[in-house]
């Protein structure tokens, strides 16, 4: 039988100087009895994998809104990715792959529906900065109540802006992010027709490849030699460039003006409508919506509220709401 402390034990003997072990961890926001078979890195992987707003990421947008193909990411199949390459990376450097992975299926928890123009349009309304890492630790921390990790909780937090995570493990994820959605929104807009091979840029893919696995391949393989018994998740000169080249074209021709983006406009027009709807409308708001502890005002309520909605939930509130709808004779 393989209990904790012998997990605990293993990382100890196995894992890199620099790795964060388990048993070192800072604790939980509330402290609570420890598992006799799972670390706690495994728990947290265990309780957002479980989690409600995890489930929602299968309809939530990663570039295309609400996507008709079976084969175009979400923002679930994009943590998936995620996952998969920080675990990769973090095994090759002797981290902490629980705790690596806990952080990559946690870190876009927080999204709206319809990706960032739903960001931006609840910002807007709101008259209050939304940032989808901040409100992903919430959704951890109060609205799912998961209680995690300090550990995990900042990787969460810091996978984007300018505060680096504290541990190697969160800084994996946070590169790895960006290789994952450069690379799959690439195979993306090539498989909808929105740029063509040819396009991309020649430099860049000469040095990372032709092909979606062979880019990733050697972003990894960077990653790795570059950061291999070092202070911090590092990446080649060369390699970093080749990436910020990939990330800019996206920008450029998919992510601003495409035909990607033709129903970001009714989308963010959608959320807004919805916001102030809910606004007059309180009482409308899901009673399944509420908080194992604290108090919110309104506003943060209905923000907390439409942040969780999916795609096609939101469209289906949305014509609910909004859209006449036949009438029909009961007595009939």
């Amino acid at each position: 039988m393989l209990l904790r402390v012998d997990l605990e034990n293993r990382e100890e003997a196995m894992l890199a100087t620099t790795a964060c072990l388990s048993k070192n961890s800072q604790g939980r926001q509330s402290a609570e009895e420890e598992c006799d078979f799972r670390t706690i890195f495994q728990r947290d992987r265990d309780r957002i994998i479980h989690s409600k707003a995890f489930r929602r990421l299968k309809h939530k947008t990663q570039v295309f809104i609400a996507p008709a193909g079976d084969h175009y990411r979400t923002r679930l199949t994009h943590t998936l990715e995620v996952a998969q390459i920080a675990r990769t990376i973090a095994r090759a450097l002797a981290l902490n792959e629980d705790l690596t992975e806990a952080i990559a299926l946690g870190h876009d928890l927080g999204h709206t529906p319809f990706g960032h123009a739903g960001e931006e349009a609840l910002s807007a309304v709101s008259k209050k900065k939304f940032a989808h890492n901040e409100h992903s630790l919430r959704i951890v921390d109060y609205i799912e109540g998961l209680n995690l990790s300090y550990e995990v909780r900042d990787g969460i937090l810091n996978h984007t802006g300018t505060q680096i995570p504290a541990t190697l493990e969160g800084q994996i994820v946070r590169i790895t992010d960006r290789i994952a959605y450069i690379n799959h929104d690439i195979d993306d807009a090539l498989r909808a027709g929105i740029i063509g091979e040819r396009e991309l840029p020649a430099k860049a893919i000469g040095l990372l490849g032709k092909k979606h696995a062979q880019r990733i391949n050697k972003m990894v393989r960077d990653i790795i030699k570059q950061s291999w018994e070092q202070p911090e998740i590092r990446r080649s000169k060369e390699i970093a460039a080749a990436t910020g080249d990939l990330r800019d074209f996206l920008f450029k021709e998919v992510y601003i003006g495409s035909r990607a983006k033709e129903e970001e406009e009714k989308a963010q027009r959608l959320i807004q409508e919805l916001y102030k709807y809910f606004y007059h409308n309180p009482t409308a708001i899901s009673a399944q919506f509420k908080y194992e502890e604290g108090q919110f005002n309104k506003e943060q309520l209905i923000i907390d509220y439409i942040a969780g909605m999916s795609d096609r939930y939101a469209i289906n509130v949305g014509k609910r709401l909004f859209l006449p709808m036949p009438w029909v004779d009961k007595r009939e």
